[in-house]
């Protein structure tokens, strides 16, 4: 192996080359990548962190109190420290492949900090219903994520009453579709998954009291809330009550849909814009044979052929460089005390702020999103000004690190130094893909 695949390597299963990181694989890259999936890291950063449940009591205490200016403030504070603890548990990580999955299926199964009841809770939601299960089992992230109240208040089901419930019946409420809509076009069987608008509505009326318990900050069922009768999705009859909804996401995580439109997800984030089709039919294949195991899932993927061709095939979004450039700085450059709240300004800047996708669909997850003509000028301005501000007197062997494999951005870096040569390399379009 050389250094090349080393830094590849780096690059698309991690996030970013550290300096030294690329020599220290490159006796054998693939063994690194699996090694992560063998022994998971749980950063740090995040164990301090308060839940879901301990938040969303706090703010139910500030709406009392009536503590608006405060209360706000203090909000926004969780959002922006689970914002800097997330990236730094990926610069820091010696399992930087967990941080890279954490991602997809976080943005795989998005809630948006646009929403003020979900911004607070979004970290909680990504470290609570998102990272346990990224080696687990697709059925049980997505059980932890629909039971979520991040999930539940962003796509409204908190609110969602059957019409023919006694509460429905009382308070002249009704259906809300959101939650049953995307968990079928977004976060199971795919837009092409064959299911119709009656499924929506069924899987909707299915979802009906699954809630949020206001006094304990955590889900609750709410019998009186949910739509009496039979239901129908997909050709599954359901009728009883808390469990037709635990029954519905156990038959949705086993379509063969699910496996098609996940597989080719995962293919598309590491590997292409448009995948390679074996890729996809091996990554399926083991969705399927696996009964959904997304470690089986990730195996076969690092382990795929395919996987390790087409090298610098993605466009790095701004997250992705962001870190990467971190990583490339050392991750003192990132301390807490002075730059969670420059991270989140960075990222909104360059497009991306933290858990703010701009629809359920969750960030694109290709290149042209991230490379218009106003979005490449930020990205210039922004390499620009990190190379002016970290430059001066950096060590040849931390440029040498980021730029393997880019023969014309060696040959352009060579006569020049410091900040200038640090603008090449954050510039160049060996730094800017992955």
């Amino acid at each position: 192996m050389t250094r090349d695949t080393a830094h590849f390597a780096l690059a698309r299963f991690g996030m970013g080359a550290a300096p030294g990181e690329a020599s220290a694989i490159a006796p054998d890259p693939r063994g690194w990548v699996l090694e992560q999936l063998a022994r998971p890291a749980s950063p740090a950063e995040l164990i301090d962190l308060p839940d879901h449940a301990r938040i969303l009591r706090r703010m139910a205490e500030l709406k009392r109190e009536r503590a608006e200016g405060n209360g706000k403030g203090e909000l926004r504070q969780l959002y922006v420290s689970e914002a800097g603890a997330r990236t730094r548990a990926a610069l820091t990580s010696p399992t930087p492949l967990i941080e890279r999955l954490v991602r997809f299926w976080s943005n795989h199964f998005t809630v948006s900090a646009a929403r003020a009841q979900v911004a607070p809770i979004a970290g909680a939601f990504e470290r609570e219903a998102i990272r346990p299960h990224v080696l687990g089992r697709f059925r049980d992230m997505l059980r932890a994520v629909v039971r979520h109240p991040a999930m539940l208040a962003y796509l409204d089901n908190a609110q969602s009453i059957g019409p023919n419930s006694p509460a429905g019946q009382k308070r002249g409420k009704g259906l809300n579709e959101n939650l049953a809509r995307e968990l079928l076009e977004l976060h199971s069987l795919g837009v092409d998954g064959g299911y119709t608008q009656a499924d929506v509505e069924a899987l909707a009326r299915v979802l009906t009291g699954w809630t949020i318990d206001p006094a304990l900050g955590s889900f609750r069922y709410v019998p009186r809330q949910h739509e009496p009768g039979p239901k129908q999705v997909l050709g599954l009859l359901l009728d009883g009550g808390e469990e037709e909804a635990e029954q519905a996401l156990l038959m949705l995580s086993r379509h063969p849909a699910t496996a098609r439109f996940i597989a080719a997800k995962l293919a598309r984030h590491f590997s292409a814009d448009d995948p390679p089709v074996a890729l996809v039919d091996a990554l399926a294949k083991a969705y399927r044979d696996s009964d959904g195991d997304l470690l089986v899932m990730t195996r076969a993927l690092v382990s795929h052929d395919a996987a390790w061709a087409m090298p610098q095939a993605k466009i790095r979004s701004p997250d992705d460089l962001v870190i990467a450039t971190a990583r490339l700085l050392g991750p003192d450059r990132l301390k807490p005390e002075e730059s969670d709240r420059r991270l989140v300004q960075t990222l909104a800047l360059l497009g991306q702020s933290p858990w703010s996708a701009p629809s359920p669909a969750g960030w694109p997850d290709r290149g042209e999103a991230w490379i218009g003509p106003d979005a490449l000028m930020r990205r210039l301005e922004w390499a620009k000004t990190q190379a002016d501000r970290w430059g001066r007197g950096l060590g040849g062997g931390v440029l040498d690190e980021a730029i393997v494999g880019g023969a014309a951005t060696r040959q352009a870096v060579a006569g020049t130094k410091g900040a200038e040569a640090l603008f090449l390399v954050l510039a160049s379009r060996e730094f800017q893909r992955r």
